[in-house]
């Protein structure tokens, strides 16, 4: 079989392993929707964005909806080589990294199914986004783009870890970010020194390029350096990934 046919076959399995373990499918898909209804209804009218804060929020808790799957996958990650799985698929001859991309694609389809879970909620609160085709086309490239990288790093984390439960907790810091970022109120009325944590870490020019397509006035500036931050996470978590799967497997 090609490397190809077994990623196929180790994207079957993850699923198979998503569907059997609910509390993994309420934190990618559900928990970013309460998430939302709990920020637009409690918090909402506290917000001056100036603008309908659902519009606002939509974009930033579209990427809290990548970062809330992320535990998952490092947990399932570090299982399979805590527990000797890898050691039996090398046994049977399957492609290493066909293991580590099964992972990352399952960690992909899993965002996009919680981000269409999330912006369906969103137009039933009035979500009035003004993109046009070519801009929600943009929103997915950015969305996959995104997953892809955090998929990359999280299975970094999972193989780093030294038990299934350290590899939950690595992603925390993942799922913390976006709340030091712009998804939640601008980064300019924050206080000195978050805010300009928060205008330079990686998630708020993500998040602006999501909000600037999705209001259909998408900037260069911010897009070019999305897909910059995006390109090096991911660069950096496939090499730290194949290393560590190399020294541990």
């Amino acid at each position: 079989m090609s490397t190809q046919s077994h990623s196929i076959v180790m994207l079957r399995r993850d699923f198979k392993h998503i569907a059997r373990n609910p509390t993994s499918v309420f934190n990618a898909v559900l928990m970013p929707v309460v998430i939302m209804l709990m920020f637009v209804y409690v918090f909402g009218d506290a917000f001056n964005v100036g603008v309908d804060y659902i519009d606002y929020a939509t974009p930033g808790l579209m990427l809290l909806a990548v970062c809330y799957g992320l535990g998952a996958t490092a947990t399932s990650v570090n299982s399979d080589m805590t527990k000797g799985i890898i050691n039996r698929f090398k046994v049977m001859d399957v492609s290493r990294d066909a293991v580590l991309t099964g992972h990352v694609v399952a960690s992909v389809l899993t965002n996009l199914v919680a981000i269409a879970s999330l912006v369906g909620v969103a137009f039933l609160l009035g979500f009035s986004p003004a993109a046009s085709f070519l801009d929600w086309l943009g929103v997915f490239g950015i969305v996959v783009l995104l997953g892809f990288a955090a998929g990359w790093l999280t299975v970094a984390l999972g193989l780093a870890a030294k038990s299934p439960e350290t590899a939950g907790l690595a992603a925390v810091p993942l799922v913390m970010l976006p709340f030091f970022s712009s998804a939640i109120v601008p980064a300019d009325k924050m206080g000195q020194g978050v805010r300009q944590f928060a205008e330079y870490q990686p998630f708020t020019p993500i998040i602006e390029t999501l909000r600037g397509l999705l209001n259909g006035a998408p900037t260069a500036g911010n897009a070019i350096a999305a897909i910059a931050w995006c390109a090096g996470i991911a660069l950096v978590g496939y090499l730290w990934a194949r290393s560590t799967f190399k020294k541990r497997a």
